[in-house]
Formats: structure tokens, sequence, C-alpha cells
């Protein structure tokens, strides 16, 4: 193996050495050096895929010992524990593997141990007896990622707040403006554990940082996600380290950079004014390329580089890159050729930047930064869960927030007649299906989604698609269940105050606005939630849900609030003013926790929370403001008044996500 490791060394300084001969004989036009430097690089490049062919190995041989291990565990444990290993055949590097072998055989003894529930806890909670590890291996964008999870308790947020705040790693105040994923990290840190015994098998966050310095050694990053009751999934993406690989070399701000060949999809040309051209939803930049919307991202923005310079994106190159589902663009201005370069692992320096998966040296002599596709989609807010999605999101940042009296509409053509809209915020995704993937079940159409069955349905008189097009769909729901809309196309994001007509109201349709200038029906998102399953929102929970009491005048708001919170899993009742919220507490009524509207007739939110605040059985209940004034006055005076929290209409993420950090604290205090 020794002899194998020095071949591969020099073969790496020879495709070194073959680059700068090549950046040679370009400088000089009909070198007598040009057809014997075209023979040595072909002779260079069948040794270096020899060489690599040898050195990779499938993924499948470090996971031989695991189905062992889980029955010995179940035994230890007494669980009932199912092995599920998919992509066994991805191939990596052989050194990588080596490496790898230690930080999974400990992650599946975690998961097994402190993950997983036993199986009176399972059949209590509505699962099934037996718990499922599930170890998942793929190649994306020049990357191995490795998936290991399970479907046990998940990570105890509170549990680890507390921990945190003990060991002095962060304060309230610092942990109450983190995220649920952001305090689930600090199970990384060194020494850090929340449980509760040490055992013999693993304790949850022990070793964690061992785990994580080790695949950061090989130039690796390590990431988790978790949801109580649900399960935790660890993402482990290990970059090509000691590898060749065919690469891009372009250039933006006046440095040169390098992208994955595996990542590129294709090369497009903008602002010549022959080719596509990009436009603009507000701020974001967007391609329409091929029937598709492509959000962009400009490089040079990214990377802060000439921030003087004016940037739009409006000339340059856009270089169309694929990270597992999701397609977006990269806008660079420069595009030289196609090299094959060593890839050597980001400096500790550097690795903290995830836009970078290593670097290289190029026939020059200059060493350049290797691009990472799945990076730079992190980076600039675009996330992994689709690019049409991001397209959205980025059309109207903080997507369905309403700001004075102004809203954030998804403009839609499905039908003849008018346009048709629906608040931003409500929507979940925006999907581009081909026709092929949509199938009959039933009665009904369904497409494969997210390893799940998702029902369609269609806005009556749009026009049918053929086998080869492509079907714009709207997608509502949580992260449990989703249903689409099929519609025609998609038209627009804008902002603009809403003023409702009910004349025309019916069903599947609150009634009639003018948007841009043109009549338009708003979608009733409630009624085709229950079209595509009547019991959406009295699906059966083992525990009881919150209940949220919802304070608002305008029907219109209370039918677009109460679909988004039924389904984040909260049982909701709404009133039409302060008074009658009032005449409901006098009743012996209980809730968990109130939401508010400020500018409500009669008594409006201040003095509904002023009144819950002087006493009586909702005194200590959280509460929180809806209202689309949100500026740093009008969130001291909803503090003063009574008010635990201040969220701005139609951001539906921000509240549920607050609607669920309320019920973890302790608002008596």
């Amino acid at each position: 193996m020794d002899v194998l490791e020095d071949l591969m060394v020099l073969v790496s300084e020879l495709v070194l050495t073959r680059n700068q001969l090549l950046q040679l004989a370009r400088a000089e036009e009909n070198s007598s050096f040009t057809v014997p430097l075209q023979r040595l690089s072909q002779i260079t490049s069948d040794l270096q895929d020899g060489v690599m062919k040898t050195r990779m190995q499938p993924i499948g041989n470090a996971w031989s010992k695991l189905p062992r291990l889980a029955r010995d565990l179940s035994n230890e444990l007494g669980k009932r524990i199912e092995l599920d290993m998919r992509g066994a055949e991805t191939e990596l590097d052989r050194q990588v593997l080596e490496l790898i072998k230690d930080p999974l055989t400990h992650m599946v003894r975690n998961s097994a141990d402190h993950g997983l529930e036993s199986p009176e806890q399972r059949r209590a909670a509505g699962k099934g007896e037996t718990g499922r590890i599930l170890l998942n291996a793929y190649h994306e964008g020049g990357h191995i990622v490795l998936e290991i999870g399970d479907d046990g308790r998940g990570l105890n947020t509170e549990r680890i707040r507390q921990k945190v705040i003990a060991q002095g790693l962060a304060t309230e105040a610092e942990l109450a403006a983190m995220g649920e994923r952001d305090i689930h990290r600090f199970i990384f840190r060194a020494g850090f554990s929340t449980a509760a015994e040490v055992t013999s098998v693993s304790g949850r966050g022990v070793g964690m940082d061992v785990v994580k310095t080790n695949i950061e050694r090989i130039g690796g990053l390590v990431d988790l996600r978790s949801r109580e009751g649900k399960g935790t999934t660890f993402t482990i993406k290990i970059p090509l380290t000691l590898a060749i690989a065919a690469a891009l070399i372009v250039e933006s701000g006046g440095e040169r950079f390098a992208i994955p060949q595996a990542g590129v999809l294709e090369l497009v040309r903008v602002g010549d004014g022959t080719g596509p051209r990009v436009e603009r939803i507000k701020d974001a930049a967007i391609l329409r390329l091929s029937d598709r919307l492509l959000p962009l991202v400009s490089l040079k923005r990214l990377l802060r580089l000439e921030e003087g310079a004016p940037d739009d994106g409006a000339t340059g190159f856009v270089v169309v890159t694929q990270v597992g589902p999701q397609l977006f663009g990269i806008v660079v201005d420069r595009v030289f050729d196609t090299e094959e370069i060593v890839v050597k692992p980001v400096a500790p320096i550097l690795r903290h930047i995830t836009m970078f998966s290593g670097n290289t040296i190029l026939g020059d002599g200059s060493v350049i930064m290797i691009l990472d596709p799945g990076g730079i989609a992190r980076a600039s807010g675009l996330g992994a869960e689709g690019a049409v999605e991001a397209a959205a999101a980025g059309a109207a940042p903080g997507a369905g927030a309403r700001t004075g009296a102004r809203t954030a509409m998804l403009l839609f053509r499905a039908g003849p007649g008018a346009p048709r809209a629906v608040p931003l915020g409500l929507v979940a995704r925006l999907e581009d299906l081909p026709v092929e993937r949509i199938e009959q079940a039933g009665d009904g159409l369904v497409t494969q989604y997210r390893g799940r069955l998702m029902p369609l349905l269609s806005v009556p008189g749009i026009a049918p698609r053929e086998a080869g097009q492509r079907q714009p769909v709207l997608v509502f729901g949580d992260e449990e269940r989703a249903m689409g809309l099929m519609v025609d196309e998609i038209l627009d994001v804008m902002e603009e105050p809403l003023a409702i007509d009910p004349a025309g109201e019916r069903p599947g349709f609150l009634g009639s606005v003018v948007l841009a200038g043109r009549v338009t029906d708003i979608l009733d998102t409630g009624f085709w939630l229950r079209q595509a399953q009547p019991d959406w929102f009295d699906r059966p929970d083992r525990e009881r849900r919150p209940r949220v009491l919802l304070v608002e005048d305008s029907a219109f708001f209370r039918s677009l609030a109460v679909p988004a919170v039924t389904a984040a899993g909260f049982e909701v009742l709404t009133v039409a003013d302060g008074r009658e919220a009032l005449r409901l507490r006098d009743a012996g009524e209980r809730f968990d926790i109130i939401v508010s509207d400020i500018n409500m007739p009669g008594l409006d939110g201040h003095g509904l929370a002023r009144a819950v605040r002087e006493g009586g059985a909702w005194a200590a209940l959280p509460m929180i403001a809806l209202s689309g004034q949100s500026t740093r006055e009008d969130v001291e005076r909803g503090r003063e008044a009574g008010f635990s929290d201040y969220v701005a209409k139609f951001d539906k993420d921000a509240l549920i996500q607050s609607l669920r950090q309320c019920l973890q604290i302790d608002v008596a205090a």
C-alpha cells in the first residue's frame, strides 16, 4: 500500500507538470512541442485513471461489520434495531475509507444507544417497536455525502440549552437569538454531553467532538438535523482529497477559481443581446432557461470581491450547477477552460468558509481555490430544498412578510379568466415537475415527493400537459405532509396592499383583489388542503396539541393563518376582537398561548395584552403580537403592553417558530 501511495503522489506531480507544459505551449503558436505534449497529456490521463481505480473501494467495505454490531447492540440494549444500508456500492478513496471507519462505528453505536427508544417507549409514542438506523452514501458535485440517521427520540433541545448555560458556553440571550439547529450543534463541543448516565456503549454528545475533528482532518464537514420525537440525522460531506478531477476555471472580481466539472450542467452567456437575459423579481436575480426559473448567485458579491464595483449580473457567464435536486446558476465574469487539477484539502484556517472545498495549483504556478456548489447554495440562502423554492424565497426576503399595508403575493395563471394569487408565505415550495412523474392513483393524481406520495389537485380549466413537458406545481404543507396544486404558469411575485372584495368569493377562492391593475382571485388554501385530504386538520395525535387562541378581526387573515398553524401541530380557536377573547377567559376556556393582531376595532391588541397581564387564569400565558408595523418603537410598545414576541403578518415560518419557542420558556419569569 505504501507503494500505491507513493505512486499516487508521483502521478499528482506529473499532472501538475503536464499542466505547466500545456500552459507554456498555449503561449506559443505553431510550437513543435504541441503534438508530443498532446500525446504526453493522453498518457498522463490514462496513468492517472489507472492509479485512481486501484485506490477506489466501495464504502460497503467499511460497513461490513456494522450489521453484526447492530445485532450485538440489539441484544445488549434490549432494543429491536433494523439497519438499512443504501449506496454501499458508492466508491471513495481507500485512504478516506480507512479514516471514516471509526467515526461511522461511533455514530451507529450512538444512534442505537441514545437515539432509539426501547420497545415500550416506542409503543407509547405511537411508533413501531423496531427502531431504524439508516446509512446512506452518494456522490454530490464531486463530493461524497454520508448520512447516518435514526427514527428515535431526537435531540432534547431544552436539555441542550440548559447544559450550554450550565457550562457557560453561551448566555440565555445568545441562545434566544439562535435557531434550534444552531443549539443542536453544541453537541460537537469538546466534552459536551446531555446524557443522564454514562453507559458502556456510548453517550450522545460524548465523542462527537472527536468525530467532527476526524472528519475535518480530511477536509470534510459534518452537520446534523434533528426533530424531537422524530429522530436525528448526521450528514458527513467529504471532498475528494489527494485526488485528480476535471474542473472549470473561471474568473470573478479579478480572481480565478475552479468549479468541479462533475457539478456543472451547462454554461450560459448572458447580456450579449442574443441569448437568455437576467431578470429580477424584487431584489433577486433569476434566469429563465428552457422554461425553468433558476435563481442566480453572483460569485463576486458573495465573496465580496470589488465591493465598490456595480454587479447586477446582467452580463457575463452563468455556470448552471446542481446540488441534489436543486438547480441554480453561479454568475462569473470570465470562463477560461477545463483542466485536470490535483485537489488539496482546505487549510484549517479557511475551513469555516464553506464555499471552498479545496485548493489546487494551476499550470502557471498560481494557487486557486476550488468552489463548493453546495456551500455556495447554503451561504447565499438558497439552502438545499430546491432551486425554484429558493427563487421564490429570494424574490421577497422575509417571504410573505407584510410591510406596512403591503403583502407579498405569488401571482400565477390557472385556467381561463383572471389571474390567481396566494400569499407567498403560505407556499412551502414551487416545483416544476416532468409530466412523466405525475401518476394516477385511484381517482386522483399523485407524484413521488421526498420519499412519499403527494396528492395533486388542479384548478379547473388548466391546460393539459403532454409527455416531455413540465408541470408547475404550488406545494402547500409542512414537514409531515404535503399537497400540490397544479397551475398553468408562475407569473410574478409582488407586494401590494390587499383590499379583498368578497363579491368574488366561491369554493376555492376567498374573493378578488386588484393586483398590478388587474382583478385577481385570491386562493383559499384551506379549501384545497381539505380537498386533498379531508382530515388534513384533524390528524390524530396521541399527545394533546397545544391550544392557540388567535385574535384577529379580519376573516381573510384568519382563513390564511389557521391552516398553517394547524398543520404545524397546534389546535386553533379564533375570535374577532379582544373583548370576545376576554369573554372566553371569564368562561373558563384554557389555552397554551395567545396570538393577537394589534390594530382591531374595540379592544385592540395592546389593550388585550394589558388586560390579560393584570391577572386571572391567563396572566402567565405567552402572547405573540401580529402586525404589519414592526419598527423598533412598535416592538417596544408591544413588549411594554405584555407581548412575549412580535411577528409580521404572513410570515408563516416566523410565527410557527415563535409559537414553539414561546411554549418552551417560562413566561412567568
